[in-house]
């Protein structure tokens, strides 16, 4: 049984069709569906099957899929384990959020491609959310707090933020003292629908309201500045607005709780040695910036 065509085998099955499993790995559909072949006559049972959406696993596949993982993941360490010291190769797929990238994720990103020749990064930036595994990544780099999910997660940092509005709103509107009068504020959204707050010792849940919604931080921190609304925003949007007094801190009693920022990957008993050395980079790269910045990143 050859183990390309395990791997290719899982990729269509991550993927859902033969033609994304194909982009991923750089190969025509038609090699992708001889490989297919071939497996499913080395096994004498087919894996999948052909639907209106593309492929799925028959019973057999699904049997098949959770064995072949494993097995997939067995080589990837011992080929990492032979590896001269530190030498990193083959592809390595990354998700990040566009905030923060250009500053602080895609230096890193660049220097792991400097430091390590055969190894081909393909990086998605953006701030929709992304099924890493559906979608064929090794790992996602994400900010804030995490949902609970089955994906493997290591934190690299601290994220820290505040309320804040610029002066020309307060002087219209006033500055919210309690969280009765908060909610009677224009609320400048990000990408969630709740704003979680510390009221001493004690995490709480409020549901702001408003009426401009974005999904970037930067874009978030300039409406604030035009004095849209009050907006909830890591420090790192924030710092050279308030430096300027653009805007202003509020709310102060109730401070936004210490986030985080993840590298999360695909579960599985071992983690891609490539995962590990891009948390070890990120780490090295964010620890400096976040003692010399006041209040964090």
């Amino acid at each position: 049984m050859d183990t390309d065509d395990l791997r290719t085998f899982l990729e269509v099955a991550d993927a859902g069709g033969v033609a994304p499993a194909a982009q991923r790995l750089g190969i025509s559909k038609s090699m992708v569906s001889r490989g297919l072949g071939r497996l499913e006559t080395a096994l004498g049972a087919p894996l999948l099957v052909r639907t209106t959406r593309g492929m799925s696993l028959t019973e057999a596949g699904v049997t098949f899929y959770q064995h072949a993982r494993k097995v997939r993941d067995e080589i990837d360490v011992a080929k990492q384990t032979i590896l001269p010291a530190g030498e990193l190769r083959g592809l390595f797929r990354v998700a990040a959020p566009l905030s923060f990238s250009p500053t602080h994720f895609a230096p890193v990103l660049a220097e792991m491609g400097r430091r390590h020749p055969q190894l081909h990064i393909h990086t998605s930036y953006g701030e929709r959310f992304v099924d890493l595994v559906a979608e064929g990544f090794d790992c996602g780099i994400r900010m804030g707090f995490l949902d609970d999910s089955n994906l493997v997660a290591r934190r690299i940092g601290p994220l820290h933020g505040k309320l804040v509005a610029s002066p020309d709103y307060i002087r219209r509107h006033g500055s919210p003292e309690t969280l009765e009068e908060l909610s009677t504020h224009q609320a400048l959204m990000g990408g969630s629908e709740t704003w979680k707050l510390m009221d001493g010792d004690k995490l709480i849940t409020v549901n702001p309201r408003g009426r401009f919604k974005v999904d970037n931080g930067t874009v978030l921190a300039d409406a604030a500045v035009a004095g849209l609304g009050i907006a909830a925003l890591a420090n790192q949007f924030i710092r050279d607005h308030l430096s300027a007094s653009r805007l202003v801190p509020v709310m102060t009693r109730y401070p936004l709780p210490q986030a985080g920022i993840y590298v999360v990957r695909p579960p599985g008993e071992h983690p891609n040695r490539k995962v590990r050395v891009l948390c070890e980079m990120l780490i090295e790269y964010l620890e400096p910036g976040l003692s010399r910045a006041a209040g964090g990143f």
